[in-house]
């Protein structure tokens, strides 16, 4: 078995290609929802190095788009001056951790991976109620996880901490190129993937010798502190990594301008992520590296020659998985002149059973959006349609289910490719369809955004596969794919890459060159 898979033992999987093909895991994820309810509402602090902290700035309360009557829990209200702390916290264990051989911190990420292993069930149930995500995707999450750090593991491995032998530059040298931590890296992470996305984030840093600050979004502090009590119970060195919560305004200021913050990694919107990029280069005493993942506005294009009943459904995954609340949801489908009518009856009848409600419960493909913004959002695509001379395909309703934040998965046609609907992200389950007469001209609106993240094709033609992987301007690429036109990466499988607007280094999670992101450079020459 190569090193840094799976063991057989957990090489039965949820992904997100293979979402509903297992039954068992339902009776254990029905479990961990009732140890979990018996502890909503709970009061959690943070862990600055090592330590609880709770602060005298007060407690927020975060509650469920699933129900808003439902409190998570109570989490701190951070202020600059923990921001200040865990800074300086970090770069204490930052001299601990990042001296102990890379071996050692491989073994302490090998027992991380088993304990996401052994608490996957509890996991997946509070991303489904922090975010509203069902119970497979909230499981798929969590194995995902899971595998990008024994990917890690194995390129650590493989890559032999990164030091190598180098020639000799002169007489008696003896040369060594060793890549090198950094220090202290903020991970600032999102509500979609409130646990893989913050972990790859964190794991990436950790496993190379970096400290990190646990940054996570208001909307999913619990799954953040799940993430941060995995490293603490694996090994990770007290400061090593931290636990902060509150406003990000309140942590802004002190990470982009603490010279004590050697890099930062965030996922998130394009115009909090460039502000960031901006300002830390701007206000830091030299340059540092900065991660950015800033979603994407990801085309689908379906010729003549697709198979339609796998296009219909690759679309309608990457679409409406999630309520189209991924970076990498298919928000745009070109489809060719010929074929669009009999892809745009087969996508209403497909969309018109999708089940809309209660992700706790096992029939439920779509759960509720993030909050009451993301509804406004909704509400505005779907009259901006209108206004624009749009055609309502599928959807177009905000549902009334309770007192969560539900809308129906909504397609809709015709609209004009200057409209903000075919070039803004709108992180909702929204899906613009229209028609193209030539591959070219697919290709060419495909590829007319700021962002590049994932784009797809369905066509049973090699040659128009092959010039789509030649043309397309996307970081992330898929051809035929039914679980997910446009979703989907897997650790070790497909790198998760955003081109232009989409990121930054090129180098992104899932590849084997991420680490890189996350080390530099040293040229070890010793004359004897």
């Amino acid at each position: 078995m190569p090193k840094g898979s799976p063991s057989k033992k957990s090489a039965r999987k949820v992904t997100y290609v293979t979402l509903f093909a297992d039954e068992s895991l339902d009776p254990r994820y029905e479990s961990a929802l009732g140890r979990l309810e018996s502890r909503l509402g709970e009061r959690h602090p943070m862990y600055i190095g090592g330590k609880e902290v709770w602060s005298d700035a007060g407690e927020f309360e975060h509650r469920s788009p699933i129900d808003t009557s439902i409190v998570v829990g109570k989490f701190q209200v951070g202020t600059r001056e923990h921001a200040r702390a865990s800074i300086e916290a970090a770069k204490k264990g930052f001299a601990t951790w990042s001296s102990k051989p890379w071996q050692e911190r491989v073994r302490v990420m090998e027992r991380y991976a088993k304990l996401i292993d052994e608490r996957k069930f509890d996991i997946a149930v509070a991303i489904t109620y922090e975010v509203g995500k069902n119970r497979l995707e909230a499981l798929a999450e969590c194995w995902e996880a899971m595998d990008a750090v024994r990917y890690y593991v194995g390129v650590m491995r493989k890559e032999k901490g990164y030091s190598i032998k180098m020639g000799p530059g002169g007489p008696g040298e003896r040369n060594l190129d060793v890549l090198k931590p950094f220090g202290v890296w903020p991970v600032i992470s999102p509500f979609n993937f409130p646990f893989m996305l913050a972990n790859g984030m964190a794991m990436g840093a950790l496993i190379a010798g970096n400290s990190v600050i646990l940054k996570p979004t208001s909307e999913a502090p619990l799954t953040g502190l799940m993430l941060y009590q995995l490293y603490a119970d694996a090994g990770v060195s007290a400061g090593a990594v931290n636990f902060v919560t509150g406003p990000g305004s309140a942590f802004e200021d002190e990470f982009v301008t603490s010279p004590d913050v050697d890099g930062i990694a965030f996922t998130g919107s394009r115009e909090v992520g460039m502000r960031l990029f901006r300002r830390f280069h701007s206000e830091q005493p030299y340059p540092k590296p900065i991660l950015l993942e800033m979603g994407s506005k990801n085309p689908t294009i379906v010729t003549a020659k697709a198979d339609i009943s796998r296009a219909v459904e690759g679309t309608v995954r990457a679409a409406f998985g999630y309520g189209g609340q991924k970076c990498s949801a298919t928000s745009r489908v070109y489809v060719q002149k010929g074929v669009k009518d009999k892809f745009i009856e087969a996508l209403k009848e497909r969309v018109d059973k999708v089940v809309v409600g209660d992700p706790r419960k096992k029939q439920t493909f779509m759960g509720p959006v993030i909050n009451a913004k993301a509804v406004e959002t909704f509400r505005r695509a779907v009259e901006d349609a209108k206004q624009s001379g749009g055609r309502a395909v599928a959807g177009g309703r905000v549902l009334d289910a309770s007192k969560g934040f539900y809308v129906s998965p909504t397609v809709v046609t015709d609209v004009p490719e200057d409209s903000r609907l075919v070039r803004d992200e709108l992180f909702v389950p929204f899906v613009v369809v229209n028609e193209f007469g030539s591959l070219e001209e697919a290709l060419s609106r495909a590829n007319a955004t700021d962002y590049g993240l994932t784009a797809g094709i369905f066509s049973r033609d090699p040659r128009e596969v092959k010039k789509f992987f030649g043309t397309i301007g996307f970081g992330v690429t898929y051809a035929n794919r039914s679980g997910g036109s446009t979703t989907g990466a897997w650790p070790g499988a497909q790198s998760f890459t955003g081109w232009k607007a989409s990121g930054v280094t090129g180098k992104g999670i899932g590849s084997p060159f991420y680490l890189l992101n996350f080390l530099r450079d040293q040229s070890q020459t010793d004359v004897r």
